[in-house]
């Protein structure tokens, strides 16, 4: 496994494009200049040294070395040991609702943004856990399986916006079902599926599913996440979304549908709104669940690879300060080298 002990380097390689385009202009600013100068019949006469490629070798072996020095920078580390490690930890499902009415700014920044605050805590709560991410409006995908990589788990999170569904609605039941079938196959351990939404089912079946989670040993945990009395839904031009009618939609929490999921769950119904006591009560919950082996492959010992690139770089500038500009005096008569 190769990782970076200082990635915030690496943005030091979009140094790299730009160098190609100020040497590719003025590369062409220089040859108009010559060309305006002396005529192209004359030029290979009065330059009979002169190669087309050596100079952009040269330039392409300065810039390779310049990127391996900003890796080496970053210092690169391989994994050289890895152990298979049991820890003791619980299985989390997130179903997230990203339909429209999640975009409804009862709940600041937005019910949406307020949702991935939520989950990303959460997640950093965790150590020896594993989580999975499911979306769900009209229909539902698995947007990340169940896994330890945290850091891909928060970064999958951000990118969630109700225009990954085409098909709106609310298909609370259809998300449980996803996320009961993404559980590994372990036994003695405490699985949980945290849905948060606002809970309009427009599908039906979510109690269903809720109870045949339960008869599989997991839990239903819900975050019925707005305001009672409801919240505009931003149509992104300024206003707010209509009705067939030419009323602004008001979006509403459905609580009650939210407890009976909980309940028929074996779980607990927790409101989302602008403290942090969802964040509290949902840890608290998690936490009771029991915690089961898994087994996680760890990287213990890390090796630095940055002295391979530096070694690399150095180089590549040894052998472009060795070739010049102009053509080998021994090949010029060569016509392979003419050029």
């Amino acid at each position: 496994m190769l990782r970076f002990a200082n990635p915030e380097y690496l943005y030091l390689l979009l140094v790299i494009p730009v160098l190609m385009i100020i040497w590719t202009v003025q590369t062409r600013r220089k040859k108009k200049q010559i060309n305006g100068i002396v005529d192209k019949a004359l030029q290979e006469g009065l330059m009979p040294g002169r190669s087309k490629y050596r100079p952009l070798v040269k330039f392409y072996m300065t810039l390779t070395a310049l990127a391996l020095l900003i890796i080496a920078a970053a210092r690169p580390q391989a994994g050289i040991k890895i152990s298979n490690e049991k820890r003791a930890g619980i299985e989390a499902m997130v179903a997230l609702d990203i339909s429209n009415s999640m975009l409804a700014e009862d709940v600041a920044p937005s019910r949406l943004d307020r949702s991935k605050m939520l989950i990303e805590n959460m997640i950093d709560g965790f150590k020896d856990d594993k989580v999975g991410l499911v979306v769900f409006a009209g229909s539902s995908f698995i947007q990340l399986p169940i896994t330890t990589d945290f850091v891909s788990a928060k970064m999958f999170l951000q990118s969630l916006t109700p225009g990954l569904i085409a098909t709106q609605g609310t298909d609370i039941g259809g998300a449980i079902n996803m996320c009961c079938s993404s559980f590994t196959k372990k036994n003695n351990l405490g699985r949980a599926i945290v849905l948060i939404t606002d809970g309009e089912d427009h599908e039906g079946g979510a109690i269903e599913a809720a109870k045949k989670a339960k008869k599989m040993g997991i839990n239903v945990f819900v975050l019925g996440i707005g305001q009672p009395k409801g919240g505009l839904i931003p149509d992104g031009h300024g206003g707010y979304m209509r009705d067939n009618h030419g009323n602004e939609v008001v979006s509403v929490l459905n609580e009650d549908m939210c407890r009976q999921i909980a309940k028929a769950g074996g779980g607990s119904y927790i409101h989302v709104d602008n403290t942090n006591s969802a964040q509290e009560l949902l840890d608290e919950e998690l936490a009771k669940l029991q915690k089961g082996d898994l087994l996680n492959a760890v990287y213990s010992e890390y090796d630095e690879q940055y002295q391979t690139f530096v070694l690399l770089a150095l180089f590549l500038l040894i052998i472009e300060a060795l070739t010049l500009e102009v053509k080998n005096p021994l090949f010029r008569n060569i016509k392979l080298f003419k050029k």
